[in-house]
């Protein structure tokens, strides 16, 4: 799944061919997403100028002067700009053409959607109970400090609940909570305040770094080029399960933790009640 960084990766990538520009066609090629793509939403949006392409956690969001369009990825999803005459490829479904330049959609798994929303994006059902940002001055040491103490649940849980700090996927959490030498099932209440520190520290070193080489290569995720991402090359322990640590050469283990297969190495994150140096 797409997870922050591939989603920032695409919208730094889209922004600066389509903002500011009027959108000139709307062209579905399949409605059936997770939610049935509004076309006749879409088709009244034909020259309007797109005013800006944000980000909210994996939401990105296109923002018309009528109204703003939100969209998610999905499991499988991604966005490309292409020309309005490029052929079409199987798993594409949607297209907005601005002029010259085309935003287009591809999702083999049709687990993404595109709904229209008139009011204030951030008062959405989808958006508005989600976190800070993970990069964001609101999510400090203090903050996650706080938020951890608060709670009982295993530490690999708490990173990805998006009521606390939203983008922290399965991936990065893996490899931040390796990084930071912290065992996914640790309590989150138990963890000390140095181990917070770490903990926010690498959670943002990792993010920043994955955005900056353009995310995570999974299995159908593309850069808006159509050039996948390399970050994984670099991964310490995320779907490396008995492949032998970087650090210490001790078999990668992986366990199933809400719902989610979680790796970490045994050896270089204890669970114990103390703080692990």
């Amino acid at each position: 799944m797409p997870e922050l960084p591939e989603v920032e990766t695409t919208r730094l990538g889209i922004e600066p061919h389509i903002s500011q520009k009027r959108l000139s066609r709307v062209i579905i090629q399949s409605a059936k997403l997770r939610y049935p793509v509004p076309e006749e939403r879409l088709n009244a949006l034909v020259g309007e100028k797109l005013l800006s392409v944000e980000r909210r956690a994996k939401y990105l969001l296109l923002t018309f002067s009528q109204l703003t369009l939100i969209i998610h990825l999905g499991m499988s999803g991604s966005l490309r700009i292409t020309s309005p005459d490029s052929a079409w490829r199987k798993h594409d479904h949607w297209q907005l053409d601005f002029g010259s330049i085309t935003l287009r959609y591809h999702d083999p798994r049709r687990f993404g959607f595109l709904i229209a929303t008139e009011s204030n994006p951030k008062d959405h059902p989808f958006l508005s109970k989600l976190g800070p940002e993970p990069l964001s001055d609101q999510f400090s040491v203090d903050y996650l400090w706080n938020q951890l103490n608060k709670r009982k649940t295993p530490i690999k849980v708490s990173l990805m609940n998006n009521e606390i700090v939203v983008g922290i996927g399965n991936i990065y959490a893996c490899e931040s909570l390796f990084l930071a030498k912290i065992h996914p099932l640790k309590p989150s209440n138990q963890l000390s305040m140095h181990e917070t520190l770490r903990l926010h520290q690498q959670i943002k070193t990792i993010l920043i770094r994955a955005i900056e080489q353009g995310g995570s290569t999974l299995r159908d995720f593309l850069k808006p080029n159509g050039q996948p991402g390399y970050f994984a090359q670099t991964l310490n322990v995320y779907g490396r399960a008995l492949e032998a640590c970087y650090q210490c050469d001790n078999p990668i283990d992986r366990i199933q933790l809400g719902g989610r297969s979680s790796y970490f190495c045994p050896h270089c994150q204890t669970l114990n009640s103390g703080d692990n140096s």
